[in-house]
């Protein structure tokens, strides 16, 4: 659909919503058997869009990082959902028995999802998962700039469900914010902090309830305990998975004075290793349109003039641009190290989003614990060492959404675990149960029984009401 179709389908979907208050488990499942059917069926079409939209990516790539997650999320939600949606009892006080309370699941009506380009299909349908598992009913919005695979969305979902069910709105940006700006029960938004605040903004005039997926600067903490070749090899993996436009990819590094050139050298030897060259290869990714990759040239170059010393990893042709950037061949950016790196150059103010890793170096844990706690919050932290003590400090001391040690990325992977930001990379967690209960409303209920106490503390008030609450206080201070 387009946006002139989007409020009447809004509306439709909302009557559908006030007229069945519960959506019943058997339609659910049936909903995501149907969503799993049409990821089986278009596989090889879904992953032809993703490759015509980025210019060069990887039908392998694609396949290990949108469609394999999303296939594993349906399976954890069809196995999971009677268990999340069973109502959950809560110990009644005994003041109030013989009462009985629990906590009741409910769709909150009508859900917007408006997702992001990095990964068009994880981060458009990963959510419909969540939100069909607890009963809603969804309005998509991919980008705009992933035009194939917004179109084929657009295509295939009227094919798999009905109109009051889910809806695909293609358009540009200004369709996202036609969308944010409905009586929406939920908005779901994955993208910048910038384009985020003006969500936030548009969904607050309609008091709707919101989760912010934004991400920032996540940073790779290495103490001296730390495998170096092992690191290197999976922050390596970690942040040029995808060309490094991962929200939760390795942003920055920290590393213990005097082991800058060994890490150097480790990565080095990874990015060969993984990537023996990059542009032509089919398994490194694309940057996603030109204004965008002399976005990160741009960043280098103002590092490079500001002092700092940038390593390009360049192997298998010739180094791009900003003047020369056109197909998907010419956006394969070369991995580059950024070492003398400082807190004014645009690469330590912004996300990155891109092949580019400043390494920077710190004398004392404590300072680079400091470091990490006095910038925005990060939507992961990555932390490498053999001292688990040291691993269950950081955790408990640095200010992070989530993390992972000595790996990258798993924290994302792990179904059960709740995927989030904190502050300024978010709010509200995803995946798993925290999905469900994200797009559900927890209605308490409480069933008393034919007698009750709590006829004694009704007027008239006298000597015995008054007798019975300095009883209670008693009782409560104890």
């Amino acid at each position: 659909m387009d946006v002139s179709e989007l409020h009447s389908r809004f509306e439709a979907m909302r009557a559908a919503s006030r007229a069945q208050a519960d959506t019943p488990l058997l339609l659910r499942r049936e909903r995501l058997l149907r969503l799993q059917k049409l990821l089986q069926d278009n596989e090889a079409r879904l992953c032809a869009s993703v490759q015509a939209d980025f210019g060069q990516r990887s039908a392998r790539v694609t396949t290990l990082t949108e469609l394999l997650p999303l296939h594993s999320q349906l399976r954890q939600a069809l196995g999971a959902l009677r268990r999340w949606a069973a109502p959950r009892p809560e110990a009644t006080p005994w003041h109030f028995w013989p009462a009985r309370a629990w906590v009741q699941a409910m769709p909150l009506g009508v859900v917007g999802v408006i997702a992001p380009w990095n990964y068009p299909l994880l981060l458009s349908l990963g959510p419909l998962v969540s939100a069909l598992a607890a009963g809603n009913r969804v309005i998509i919005k991919p980008s705009e700039y992933t035009p194939e695979t917004m179109h084929l969305l657009a295509e295939l979902v009227p094919s798999y469900f009905a109109d009051d069910e889910v809806g695909l709105l293609a358009g540009d940006a200004g369709a996202s914010a036609e969308l944010a700006s409905l009586p929406l029960d939920h908005l779901l938004f994955t993208g910048s902090a910038a384009t985020g605040r003006k969500v936030a903004l548009a969904a607050a005039n309609q008091l709707v309830p919101t989760t912010l997926e934004l991400g920032g600067k996540s940073p790779c903490l290495l103490e001296q305990s730390c495998d170096i070749q092992d690191a290197a090899r999976k922050i390596a993996h970690a942040k040029l998975l995808n060309a490094g436009q991962t929200c939760i990819a390795p942003d920055y590094v920290l590393l213990p004075r005097g082991s800058a050139a060994a890490f150097v050298e480790a990565y080095a030897q990874a990015v060969q290793h993984m990537y023996p060259q990059q542009q032509g290869n089919p398994d490194y990714t694309s940057v996603i349109h030109a204004a965008h990759a002399s976005r990160v040239l741009g960043m280098l170059a103002q590092a490079e003039q500001a002092g700092a010393q940038v390593i390009r990893l360049q192997s298998g042709g010739a180094e791009v641009s900003q003047s020369r950037i056109g197909d998907g061949i010419s956006r394969q950016l070369a991995p580059a190290l950024v070492l003398g790196v400082s807190a004014q150059m645009q690469l330590m103010q912004e996300e990155i989003f891109g092949p580019v890793l400043p390494v920077l170096q710190y004398d004392d844990r404590e300072e680079a614990i400091a470091a990490i706690n006095q910038g925005e919050i990060p939507l992961a932290l990555y932390w490498f060492g053999q001292d688990r003590r040291q691993g269950r400090d950081v955790a408990q001391r640095v200010r992070a959404a989530g993390m992972c040690m000595n790996d990258c990325l798993l924290q994302f992977a792990h179904g059960s675990l709740p995927f989030g930001g904190w502050g300024k990379s978010g709010w509200g967690a995803l995946h798993g149960y925290h999905g469900f209960m994200r797009f559900s409303h927890a209605k308490p209920v409480l069933r008393q029984g034919t007698w009750s106490a709590a006829k004694w503390l009704y007027p008239p008030y006298g000597r015995r009401f008054d007798g019975l609450m300095r009883w209670l206080s008693r009782s409560f201070m104890r």
